[in-house]
């Protein structure tokens, strides 16, 4: 069995790549170059794709006596993943591009590689795991729920799952780094990266300047009866829950409630005003497709960084669904996903669209 290991020149691929061989495969290594670094106006070791990564992951390929490959995906990219961050900004979303970067990078342009490499699997280093079940190929969280990344791999099909592994999802992150240290990786103690790999100083408004090329226009704060409270920096630069950076003193504490772009105007409220218990979700990806229930009980998150919550969901249609929340969650935000879940499986996702 020969397995395709994708490797950023993180600890956790890296030890994914060591497990893989230790259980048999033969492993090829790879690193994907998503951008040119003076693209993103910076270079440093904490991005996924600098040259230190790379340099990173051919060391730790050398020491397990695997091959190495570069492959250079920058025009997909840009096309898939910075186009669409800035689409959702400019349309008044706040997107999730690791998303974007797992459905059409990894289990897309990099499954294709393996193919035609020989794979019969391809492996990262995410916290998830892999279950066979009666009706197909099931996706579960991670066991350490400080690191779970079911999230952002929701898109998965049938066929992705039945050609992945997983190899890190039973393991915490003091395991990884302590198999890193074990096997003297020169990566063992290498910081996680913190921020969008393209984004790396987390400045998402210049990046955007940057990558779109053009000026955003000032416009008005309001409040929610249309009172003008100020003036914003445009549009681009606010998400719904912000309450940082806004600039204006206020006799309560202001937060962006919602965004009005063809009126350009940011929207300010109180934080109560950010609750809700309805999302409407589309463009849904259903992992089991044998499941066609029309109305279920499960639980959802609506954030990366939250912990699931009861609901009930209502299908509309094969890929679109309303979310109703069993107790008020704060900003749920268009652009960012919604993730459903049963237990640890992980059931299916979507984008949402409002509440």
């Amino acid at each position: 069995m020969k397995a395709l290991i994708a490797m950023s020149g993180g600890v956790d691929s890296s030890v994914a790549a060591l497990l893989m061989k230790e259980k048999g495969y033969e492993c090829v290594g790879c690193t994907m170059k998503l951008y040119a670094n003076e693209d993103i106006g910076v270079c440093n070791s904490h991005t996924c794709c600098s040259l230190d990564d790379v340099e990173d992951a051919k060391s730790v390929a050398r020491r397990l006596g695997m091959p190495h490959h570069t492959f250079n995906f920058q025009d997909k990219f840009r096309e898939t993943v910075i186009d669409n961050f800035i689409d959702c900004y400019e349309h008044g979303k706040t997107p999730n591009p690791c998303i974007e970067c797992n459905k059409h990078m990894k289990f897309d342009e990099l499954y294709r590689r393996a193919q035609v490499l020989g794979c019969d699997k391809i492996v990262t280093g995410h916290y998830v795991r892999i279950r066979k079940s009666d009706t197909g190929w099931q996706l579960l969280k991670g066991l350490d729920a400080t690191k779970d990344q079911s999230y952002v791999l929701y898109n998965m099909t049938q066929e992705e799952l039945a050609n992945t592994e997983f190899p890190l999802g039973e393991l915490a992150k003091s395991e990884v780094r302590k198999i890193a240290e074990e096997h003297d990786f020169i990566n063992a103690n290498k910081p996680d990266s913190q921020d969008i790999c393209f984004v790396p100083d987390g400045d998402y408004v210049s990046a955007l300047k940057r990558f779109s090329g053009r000026e955003y226009e000032p416009g008005d704060f309001v409040d929610m009866s249309g009172k003008v409270l100020g003036k914003h920096k445009g549009i681009v630069g606010y998400t719904i829950g912000q309450r940082k950076g806004l600039g204006i003193a206020y006799e309560y504490p202001l937060y962006v409630v919602a965004l009005d772009v063809p009126g350009n105007k940011v929207i300010l409220g109180k934080n109560e005003d950010l609750f809700s218990t309805e999302a409407l979700v589309e463009n849904i990806n259903w992992i089991d497709q044998a499941d066609d229930r029309e109305e279920f009980d499960c639980s959802a998150k609506v954030r990366y960084r939250m912990s699931d919550k009861p609901c009930h969901v209502t299908r509309l249609d094969k890929t679109t669904a309303k979310v109703t929340f069993y107790e008020p969650q704060r900003a749920i935000t268009p652009g960012q996903a919604a993730v459903f879940y049963d237990g640890d499986v992980v059931l299916g996702g979507g984008t949402i669209i409002g509440r």
